[in-house]
């Protein structure tokens, strides 16, 4: 593709709707290059015809099949942010209550604007976006190691440990932790450092396009293969190839990438030859591969090869008070960029954030920090403001006090944390879903087996039948219920 044709950032537009489109196309088409989608997959189709991923991406959250609901929306979001780290996200949806958009933004949005919307805002939205997306990329913004927690210090100890090693590195992780920044680390404090750092992200590729892509094919190997092309494996020579969501890799190529890991060698498609390549592999997964292993859905040989060094990438919740000195680094850094003075977190503010899980990591408090920066410039922020940016109806609330062994004291801190942070709160229903969450895993565990589920539950069989009554599920675990237990 020739430069004059990335002159203007490229914008995806996803909306199920045509006048929607057509009208965006129209009045945004002069500062953007865009692409138009109607569905999640018409969007990973055009993904793949692209040489790039998209800057920009403007996205309804009713999409087909469920147009009335946002769980499309929702899992579109979640893919692109997989598919590219750097792609921001702006949601224009009609389905536009305070969860939803806080559930947005805590995937990876960057803002959320609802519909009706008058275009110039949006036009002036998707700039502001870009000249974030660019000053991050201009000044390596993404602080994922900036801490001084236990859990951080020994990440940094294990990249500085394994980073020069020719050994294979499998880095753990859930979604917005880190994993890529820890990939680019490895590479960059390596001595090969010097040369490129290649990336292929296995989510976002079609499956059967991964073998060329990875080992690169022979002109006439398939339709459209009209000259020969090195690949990844051959590019990254002397250098290192990231793999990004590894555990999505077909499991027929699976196979062929522990061949390579082994010996080096490898085949173009179309191709007897073999070739050779040095590339040093770092592999990434928010996936629970050994739960994948057995599932016979990850080869287990090929796990134990690339996990020859792992490092697990600690959620932002583990990371205590490494969550002020993130809000620290990113307040100055986006209020320098947005020539704005920045915001401040008054004391009750200040321990909702440090009490909050941030379920998507670092890239929600970042996201946060963005839009409490445009919304509050110079102000103190207080906890109705702050919280108005926080995804609580989602958040996963972590109660070990619970758990048998656990002292009051774990209770109490743990309930302390709970009611901070949750504006409003309902013991009869926070005590309902515990206990209904218990009885569950009793039942997957035992297999819909009720006296064993009552066992393990440390109950009588009857107490567990008339409390599942309550929610429904008693009849449906009779069906599953074996004769012989039946009493």
């Amino acid at each position: 593709m020739k430069e004059s044709e990335h002159a203007k950032p490229d914008l995806l537009i996803v909306d199920d709707d045509p006048l929607i489109t057509d009208t965006l196309n129209f009045v945004l088409s002069r500062d953007f290059s865009v692409y138009v989608a109607e569905s999640r997959s018409q969007v990973k189709s055009l993904l793949r015809q692209l040489e790039r991923a998209p800057e920009l991406a403007l996205i309804d959250l009713g999409l087909p099949p469920t147009p009335h609901r946002p769980d499309e929306g929702f899992k579109l979001i979640s893919e692109l942010v997989a598919y590219s780290a750097g792609i921001k996200i702006v949601v224009l949806s009609g389905q536009s209550d305070e969860a939803n958009a806080r559930h947005a933004r805590t995937l990876g949005a960057i803002e959320f604007i609802a519909k009706p919307a008058e275009p110039e805002t949006l036009k002036n939205l998707l700039k502001r976006a870009l000249e974030i997306r660019d000053a991050e990329l201009g000044a390596s913004a993404d602080a994922g190691f900036i801490g001084r927690s236990p859990p951080i210090d020994k990440l940094r100890q294990q990249i500085a440990q394994f980073a020069d090693a020719p050994f294979p590195v499998l880095i753990e992780g859930e979604s917005g932790s880190g994993k890529e920044l820890v990939a680019k680390s490895l590479h960059l404090m390596s001595s090969r450092s010097g040369r490129p750092f290649l990336a292929l992200n296995c989510a976002a590729i079609s499956p059967n396009l991964v073998e060329p892509t990875l080992f690169g094919y022979a002109k006439g190997a398939f339709t459209g293969a009209t000259t020969s092309r090195s690949g990844y494996f051959e590019d990254a020579k002397d250098s290192t190839l990231f793999l990004d969501e590894i555990g999505e890799l077909p499991h027929e190529l699976q196979a062929k990438l522990l061949r390579v890991l082994e010996n080096g060698e490898y085949q173009r498609v179309g191709e007897t030859q073999s070739r050779v390549s040095n590339a040093r592999v770092i592999a990434a997964t928010n996936r629970d591969l050994r739960q994948e292993v057995r599932a016979s859905r990850f080869r287990q040989d090929l796990y134990h090869r690339l996990s020859v060094f792992t490092i697990d990438v600690p959620p932002l919740r583990e990371l205590g008070e490494d969550r002020r000195l993130l809000l620290d680094h990113f307040r100055e850094f986006y209020a320098r960029q947005a020539r704005l003075d920045p915001f401040e977190l008054d004391p009750a503010a200040m321990q909702i954030w440090v009490d909050y899980g941030f379920p998507g990591n670092v890239r929600e408090l970042r996201n946060i920090v963005i839009r409490l920066t445009t919304k509050h410039s110079g102000k103190r922020v207080n906890p109705d403001e702050l919280r108005a940016e926080l995804d609580m109806e989602n958040l996963d609330v972590d109660l070990p006090g619970l758990a048998v062994g656990q002292d009051f004291k774990s209770v109490l801190e743990s309930a302390r944390r709970h009611l901070q942070i949750q504006k409003t709160f309902n013991l009869d229903e926070t005590l309902a879903q515990w206990e209904r969450g218990y009885v569950e895993a009793a039942l997957m565990i035992t297999q819909g087996n009720l006296t064993q589920a009552a066992k393990l539950l440390g109950i009588h069989r009857t107490t567990l039948y008339s409390r599942m009554q309550n929610y429904g599920d008693a009849a449906e675990a009779d069906k599953t219920q074996p004769r012989s237990s039946s009493r």
